[in-house]
C-alpha cells in the first residue's frame, strides 16, 4: 500500500529535499505541497495524505494551529500529523505533541529516519522512540502547568494499567516495561492498547501528554 504524504515548509528547498528522500521509496509518494500553515490546511482537507509532514514556524497559519486543526483533540476526522522542527527539543513541540501531533522530526535527521518515521505514523502509531522520550519528557515535563483536576477515566483502568501509564509517561519501551512489571511484552501491548481505548486517546504521545497533565506522574518523578 502506498503511503500518501503531504510536505508543508515554508522553504521550498526544505521540500525539495524531502521530496527526493521520500519518491525514492517505492511505498511513499509525495501527493502536495504547502509553503504556509492555511494552504498545509486545505490541502490536507482536500487531498487527505496518510500523513503531514509540518514544520513549526511558517506565515500565515504556524504549523502548531494548522496542527490542531486537522489532528486536534476534537477534529472529527483526525489526519496525521508529523511535526518536523529545527530546534531540539523545542518549546513549540510541546504545544504540537499537545495539538494532537502524532510525533516530531528534527531537521538534521538522516533520511532513512525520516521515511521510517512516515511509516510508522502512517500506521497508526506514535513517533516516540525510547531514544529520545526521556528527553523530550524531562522537557515536556518541566514546561507543563500544575496538573488538572484527575479525570474520571482513571477511575476505570485497573491497578496494572495504572502503572502501565506512569511507566510510559517515564519513557519506557515496551521491553523496558514488560521487565520492570515482570510479564510479557504481548502482555505490556494489550495494556497500552487498553489504555488508549479507555481514555480516548490516539496514540502513545497523547499517554504521555495525559499522564502528566492529570498528575499521574510529575516533573522529576522516576
Amino acid at each position: 500500500m502506498t503511503v500518501r504524504v503531504l510536505l508543508a515548509d515554508d522553504q521550498a528547498i526544505v521540500r525539495a529535499g524531502f521530496r527526493t528522500i521520500l519518491e525514492a521509496e517505492p511505498d511513499l509518494e509525495v501527493v502536495g505541497e504547502a509553503g504556509d500553515g492555511g494552504h498545509a490546511v486545505r490541502s490536507a482537507r482536500r487531498l487527505r495524505p496518510d500523513v503531514v509532514l509540518m514544520d513549526v514556524r511558517m506565515p500565515e497559519m504556524d504549523g502548531l494551529e494548522a496542527t490542531a486543526a486537522l489532528a486536534g483533540h476534537d477534529v472529527a476526522d483526525p489526519i496525521p500529523v508529523l511535526v518536523v522542527t529545527t530546534f531540539d527539543l523545542d518549546e513549540y513541540v510541546f504545544s504540537a505533541l499537545r495539538a494532537g501531533a502524532s510525533g516530531f522530526l528534527l531537521k538534521d535527521l538522516d533520511p532513512d529516519d525520516l521515511v521510517e518515521a512516515v511509516r510508522v505514523v502512517a500506521r497508526g502509531d506514535a513517533l516516540v522512540a525510547p531514544a529520545v522520550t526521556r528527553r523530550l519528557i524531562d522537557a515536556f515535563a518541566h514546561a507543563t502547568p500544575e496538573p488538572t483536576a484527575p479525570s474520571a477515566a482513571l477511575d476505570d483502568l485497573t491497578e496494572r494499567e495504572t502503572e502501565t501509564l506512569r511507566l510510559v509517561a517515564e519513557g519506557l519501551s515496551n521491553a523496558e516495561i514488560a521487565e520492570r512489571l515482570v510479564v510479557g511484552p504481548a502482555t505490556v501491548k494489550t495494556h497500552v492498547a487498553s489504555l488508549l481505548r479507555k481514555l480516548a486517546l490516539r496514540d502513545r504521545v497523547q499517554l504521555v501528554v495525559f499522564a502528566y497533565e492529570h498528575g499521574v506522574v510529575r516533573p522529576g518523578q522516576r
